[in-house]
C-alpha cells in the first residue's frame, strides 16, 4: 500500500508539472509560432511600445519556454520578482503569478475565491450523493414498479435541463416570488446560519443535476450486480436481504460511482463556472471567466494548474477508496 501511494503521488506531480508545461505552452508559445505577440495581446489594443516592453520582460515573456516554466516552478516554493519598467513587483511565496490587470499577486486572489466554490461544491456533493444512490438502489429494487419510473422520468429531466435554466428557475421560484433564500455567500466564519441560507439555493441547483445522473448509473450497476452469481448464492444460504444489500451488491456498486464522484467533485472544485455565474458567486469560476475576458494570463494559468490539482488529488483519494469499499480489490 505505501509503494502504491508513493507512485501515485509521484505521478500527481509528473502531471502537475506536465499541465503547468503545456499551459505555458498553449497562451505564451503558441501565438508566437501564429505571429502575434502575447505581450501585446495582455496589454490590450491601445498599449504603447513601452508598456508592451515592460510587460514582456516583467512576465519573462523574452525568455525561452523551459526558463519559464522553471520561474513558474520555483516562484511556487521561493516566491518570484518580476523587473520592468523600472520597478520590481515582489510576488512572496507559494507565487502562482502576478496579476498587472489588478494589480495583485494570484495567490491572494485564489485564497479569496476558493472558500467559494469549495463550500458550494462539498454541500452539493454530499447530496447528490446522497439523494442519486439512494433513488438509484430503490429504483432498482422496485423495478418496472411506479416508484421506478417517476424517478428515472425526474432523472431524466434533471439530466436534460440546462444548469443555468434550472438555476434561474430557482432563484425565479424560491427568492424572488418566495422570497425564502438569499443565494449570496456568507463565510462561515462569520455566520453558519447566513452561510447554509446563503448557498442552499447553489447546493439544490448543483446537486439536481448531478443526482440526476448517479442515480441512473446506480440503477444500471445494481441491476447489473443483483443477478451476479455471488448475490444469488448470499440470498441462498438464508442471509437478510440487508445484508445481500449492504455487505454485497452496494460494495461493487459504489465502485464506478467513486470513480466518477472523483472526477466530477475535482472538476467542479476546480471552478463550477455555470453554477457560480448563475448565482453571482465570486468563486474559481468566476475567476476563471474573469482571466479569459481580461486576457490576464497568469490568472488562467494559476486556476487552471489548480483544476488539475483537484481533479488528481480527488483520482488519488478514490484510487485508495476503492480497497476500503471492495475487499476484492487490492492495491499494490
Amino acid at each position: 500500500m505505501l509503494a502504491y501511494i508513493v507512485r501515485r503521488l509521484f505521478a500527481v506531480v509528473v502531471m502537475l508539472l506536465v499541465v503547468t508545461l503545456v499551459t505555458l505552452s498553449i497562451f505564451f508559445l503558441i501565438p508566437k509560432m501564429t505571429g502575434s505577440d502575447p505581450a501585446a495581446m495582455f496589454v490590450g489594443k491601445q498599449a504603447d511600445p513601452a508598456s508592451i516592453e515592460a510587460v514582456r520582460q516583467k512576465l519573462g515573456l523574452d525568455e525561452p519556454l523551459l526558463v519559464q516554466f522553471w520561474h513558474f516552478v520555483s516562484g511556487i516554493f521561493v516566491g518570484r520578482d518580476y523587473t520592468g519598467g523600472g520597478d520590481t513587483i515582489h510576488c512572496a511565496m507559494p507565487c502562482f503569478g502576478y496579476s498587472f490587470r489588478s494589480e495583485q499577486d494570484v495567490w491572494s486572489m485564489l485564497v479569496d475565491a476558493f472558500p467559494v466554490t469549495l463550500s458550494m461544491v462539498l454541500g452539493a456533493a454530499v447530496l447528490w450523493l446522497i439523494l442519486g444512490v439512494s433513488t438509484g438502489v430503490v429504483s432498482a429494487l422496485k423495478r418496472g414498479t411506479i416508484i421506478d419510473r417517476a424517478a428515472m422520468i425526474t432523472a431524466l429531466a434533471g439530466v436534460s435541463l440546462p444548469i443555468f435554466f434550472t438555476a434561474m428557475l430557482a432563484m425565479l421560484v424560491f427568492r424572488t416570488q418566495l422570497g425564502w433564500l438569499n443565494a449570496s455567500y456568507v463565510p462561515i466564519t462569520d455566520s453558519f446560519g447566513g452561510w447554509f441560507g446563503g448557498l442552499l439555493l447553489p447546493w439544490v441547483t448543483l446537486a439536481f443535476l448531478y443526482a440526476a445522473m448517479y442515480a441512473r448509473l446506480t440503477r444500471a450497476t445494481m441491476l447489473e450486480v443483483l443477478g451476479e452469481d455471488y448475490i444469488r448464492t448470499a440470498r441462498a444460504k438464508g442471509l437478510p436481504e440487508s445484508v445481500v444489500l449492504g455487505k454485497h451488491a452496494m460494495r461493487s456498486t459504489m465502485t464506478p460511482i467513486l470513480t466518477i464522484f472523483g472526477m466530477d467533485l475535482g472538476a467542479l472544485v476546480g471552478g463550477a463556472i455555470l453554477t457560480e455565474t448563475a448565482f453571482s458567486l465570486h468563486g474559481l469560476g468566476a475567476l476563471a471567466i474573469r482571466g479569459v475576458s481580461e486576457r490576464d494570463l497568469p490568472l488562467i494559468l494559476a486556476v487552471t494548474l489548480i483544476t488539475a490539482a483537484c481533479v488528481v488529488v480527488a483520482n488519488l483519494v478514490v484510487d485508495l477508496l476503492y480497497a476500503v469499499i471492495d475487499p476484492r480489490v487490492r492495491l499494490a
